[in-house]
Parts: C-alpha cells; sequence; structure tokens
C-alpha cells in the first residue's frame, strides 16, 4: 500500500515543477492538492486527467481506494 509520501513524490516526479500535499486517515484513502504551471490552460478535467494517468491500471480503486484531487496553478 502506498503512503501519502508515496503519492506526493509520484505526482512532483510526473508533473515537473508540481508541488503536491497529500494527505491520508487511512492509508486508502488520498487527498491531494496540486499547484503546478502544466495546469495553465487546462480544463479541470484535464488537469485531473493529467494526475490519474500517472497511476497504473488498477491502482486506483485498489490499493488507492479513493484520491480526491485539487489543482490549482501558481
Amino acid at each position: 500500500m502506498p503512503s501519502a509520501d508515496e503519492i506526493r513524490q509520484r505526482i512532483e516526479t510526473g508533473i515537473p515543477g508540481a508541488s503536491a500535499e497529500v494527505q491520508t486517515d487511512d492509508e486508502v484513502h488520498f487527498s491531494a492538492r496540486i499547484t503546478a504551471e502544466a495546469f495553465a490552460g487546462l480544463s479541470r478535467v484535464q488537469q485531473h486527467r493529467l494526475v490519474y494517468d500517472l497511476f497504473g491500471e488498477g491502482e486506483l480503486g485498489g490499493p488507492i481506494h479513493a484520491l480526491s484531487i485539487k489543482t490549482e496553478t501558481p
């Protein structure tokens, strides 16, 4: 099972220049607040897709039961 820190690292590595804060109470439900210049000009759906694409098939809904995302540009 991934930790909040592992998810944060994956987001920050996968989206260059991103800054992420990831929290969890139970290690299966996570919330992430992500700030990245890469989100500029993208719709909210496109921004979230950039994040979701960082995770392998079966990972979301599996070991990561839920990932709530809030995206913003700097």
